[in-house]
């Protein structure tokens, strides 16, 4: 329960919350903590900014203060890889990452939180990178005073599956890259996947255990994959012969090794073409020709995925239609941008 008395008769009465103050381009921040005794001269500061009344605060039993709820519902959200960023303060609670990883959003689960309605969690995108340290997502409380079995519910509710809010570790994956292409193959054009999917690669802890160049042969390309495996490779990608073009036979190849989960074909552009199966459990990734000359695409969306060891179904791949276009920014900002923010 919480009353109200006016800014004179708080005098020697400790205050409820924190009270904030505003001066434009000049200051924003707290001018009183919760739990300050007020004295005199800070009845004329507080008439200042706009309080001619406080609350008194006295909870009954089945009440809880606003911090206090706070701290419980943070530690229900946070699941593995995730903190909290110091104590509540005005009921509210940032969570950061513990360690680099992916950030997982159960999204369902959050919207569910959210939908309650006397308690938030603002979070940044799911699937997206992050560091340690980094504040990935803000919990609080909107009331000063809140109900134990509404914040019980909240719990219950952060606390589904593996958590709302998780971080998974990268695989520091060996790869192995097959280039196609005839014409790369005889020295005809030369070969610019290489230095881009190296670069990706090793941004992320990776290493290329091979390179291997080789022309439009079903045959051939099938063996070399089959042979990448049986060496260990973590990860294959396969780059060029994507296309519906007759010598693009990149895919068959995959397929006649005998992958399984086969999906071709992605909402997102650049990437449409792109390619994902598995070979003897070992994730085969194909990067269509926009790998090269477009600085990200649907494999920046998916690689970190299938670094944190996520098994990637054809349901994974139609939610990314909805941010799956790139605006093309004359200056790349990705990840600070819209692309691949879905769900």
């Amino acid at each position: 329960m919480k009353r109200i008395i006016s800014v004179e008769d708080g005098i020697s009465k400790a205050l409820a919350h924190d009270i904030t103050e505003i001066r434009p381009n000049e200051f924003k921040g707290v001018a009183f903590h919760r739990g300050h005794i007020l004295s005199r001269p800070d009845i004329e500061h507080l008439r200042r900014l706009g309080k001619e009344h406080l609350y008194v605060l006295e909870p009954e039993s089945d009440e809880m203060h606003e911090d206090e709820a706070a701290a419980k519902i943070a530690e229900a959200l946070c699941g593995e890889g995730i903190g909290c960023n110091g104590p509540p303060r005005e009921g509210k609670i940032n969570l950061k990452a513990t360690r680099d990883g992916l950030l997982k959003v159960a999204v369902g689960s959050l919207n569910r939180f959210n939908a309650l309605g006397e308690v938030i969690c603002a979070t940044i995108h799911t699937n997206t990178m992050v560091k340690r340290d980094q504040k990935v997502a803000t919990t609080g409380i909107i009331p000063l005073l809140i109900g134990r079995k509404s914040v019980q519910l909240a719990v219950k509710i952060a606390q589904e599956g593996e958590g709302v809010l998780r971080v998974l570790p990268l695989k520091e994956a060996k790869v192995g890259l097959l280039i196609t292409g005839t014409e790369i193959y005889e020295g005809r054009v030369q070969d610019q996947f290489e230095p881009v999917i190296r670069r990706k690669v090793e941004a992320l802890n990776g290493t290329m255990m091979d390179v291997i160049i080789l022309p439009d042969d079903k045959d051939r390309i099938s063996k070399e994959a089959k042979s990448l495996v049986k060496r260990k490779a973590d990860i294959l990608i396969i780059a060029g012969g994507m296309s519906v073009d007759p010598d693009d036979v990149s895919r068959c190849a995959i397929e006649m090794a005998g992958a399984k989960n086969v999906l071709y074909g992605a909402p997102v552009l650049p990437g449409v073409m792109f390619f994902l199966a598995y070979l003897q459990g070992v994730p085969v990734l194909g990067i269509p020709a926009c790998g090269i000359y477009a600085s990200t695409t649907v494999f920046d969306l998916i690689y970190p995925r299938i670094l944190a060891g996520e098994r990637i179904t054809r349901q994974d791949l139609a939610v990314m239609g909805h941010g799956g276009y790139c605006l093309k920014c004359e200056t790349c900002r990705f990840p600070a941008c819209p692309f691949g923010k879905s769900g």
